[in-house]
């Protein structure tokens, strides 16, 4: 299935809407994601996507419209050279390798134009597929925290992966040969 990368605009608003308002997308992300999600809170995200600093925010684009996010929020201070990765895909799209292929060429965009040295992501344990995705693109699991978020008043654990950009070059060559 053919999609694209595209920086966030005003008009995708609409189908991001409808596209993250599905509870399966809320509950693996944290509580900062809204259910339901709303025009509302699409057009935010919108607006804050383009005065965001520190951070690569990406629209996953099918056939014109917004069916999931990407983000990298480059770390502060001495944490500098690292940037933590987001993703979500609504459901319809699942199983067709478009977010394994969408979080490559962020991954790409981020080292090759952008002053970062790993990125990591974390998410909860139970969260298969999303830790399948990072395995594919050549991310490693660093260790897992165990009781380290609380989601629906419930403590989970998480699980942290993580890529350095030496990392990313050599899975990159094999992949080229």
């Amino acid at each position: 299935m053919e999609f694209s990368l595209q920086e966030w605009r005003e008009g995708f608003a609409p189908s991001l809407a409808e596209s993250a308002d599905d509870i399966r997308i809320a509950r693996m992300l944290r509580d900062g994601f809204p259910h339901p999600y709303t025009l509302r809170d699409a057009e935010a995200f919108i607006a804050y996507t383009r005065s965001a600093v520190r951070e690569l925010h990406r629209a996953v684009v099918i056939e014109g419209r917004a069916v999931g996010a990407l983000s990298l929020t480059k770390r502060r201070g001495a944490y500098n050279g690292s940037a933590e990765l987001g993703y979500w895909l609504a459901p319809d799209y699942w199983g067709f390798g478009i977010m394994t292929e969408a979080v490559r060429l962020l991954i790409g965009e981020a080292f090759l134009w952008h002053d970062i040295a790993r990125v990591y992501a974390e998410l909860f344990t139970d969260n298969l597929a999303s830790r399948r995705v990072l395995e594919k693109c050549g991310f490693r699991m660093e260790g897992v925290l165990p009781q380290s978020v609380r989601k629906g008043g419930a403590l989970l654990d998480s699980c942290i992966y993580g890529l350095t950009r030496e990392e990313w070059k050599k899975n990159e060559d094999r992949r080229r040969q």
